[in-house]
């Protein structure tokens, strides 16, 4: 009766080691299930931080490129308007060589009263050229009288007139043209040079 009561108490003993030891193993599996679940959480939130960032880049990358579209697109279309706005520049550098040439042997003073006749028909061939010429947007610098702009005028020779201002254009040796808003052929004028240095010279010896 002993023995049979001392195995039963074996037996309950080992039952109660048996469920403890599974108990452990339970927490022990839990315990590695939530901290594995932990790692895989943490390696998608990596991952999502990383594929958001390769996002961004993309979509950086891809404003830019269409920034620069946009530019490459408005550069070629202002490049287009541009050769359509000037494309007469060419023709026309060589026309007003050839229509200067034309007025001053138009304009030219003569005795002979049958040639003034004849260069009457020739003056009004002249206007009309001029008139096209000025449809065109061509038109005359000034400069006999202004101050001399090296942007429009070359100065071909100076004088020293100290009646007239420094810096005046006394003379047009050939006329200049604007083709629109750009500088067609620039004026060749001679301009007064009032030596300052000289005159410093004099008030320093007064």
């Amino acid at each position: 009766m002993n023995r049979y009561r001392e195995e039963e108490l074996l037996e309950e003993e080992q039952q109660k080691k048996d469920k403890k030891k599974e108990k452990t193993v339970e927490v022990k599996t839990k315990k590695e299930e939530k901290k594995a679940k932990a790692k895989k959480e943490e390696a998608e939130d990596l991952e999502i931080l990383e594929l958001k960032a390769e996002v961004a880049k993309l979509s950086d990358l891809y404003l830019r490129t269409l920034a620069d579209a946009e530019n490459f697109k408005k550069r070629i279309n202002d490049e287009r308007t541009r050769e359509r706005k000037y494309a007469s520049q060419s023709l026309l550098e060589k026309l007003v060589n050839v229509t200067d040439i034309f007025d001053k042997a138009v304009n030219s003073n003569v005795d002979d009263e049958k040639l003034k006749n004849f260069l009457i028909g020739f003056q009004m061939i002249n206007k009309n050229i001029q008139d096209i010429l000025e449809e065109e947007g061509v038109s005359k610098i000034e400069s006999l009288g202004k101050i001399f702009d090296p942007k429009v005028h070359h100065a071909v020779e100076t004088v020293n007139d100290e009646e007239k201002e420094d810096n005046i254009i006394v003379q047009e040796r050939q006329t200049g043209y604007y083709y629109k808003d750009r500088i067609l052929r620039p004026a060749l004028v001679v301009v007064n040079k009032i030596n300052n240095e000289d005159n410093k010279e004099e008030e320093k010896n007064e």
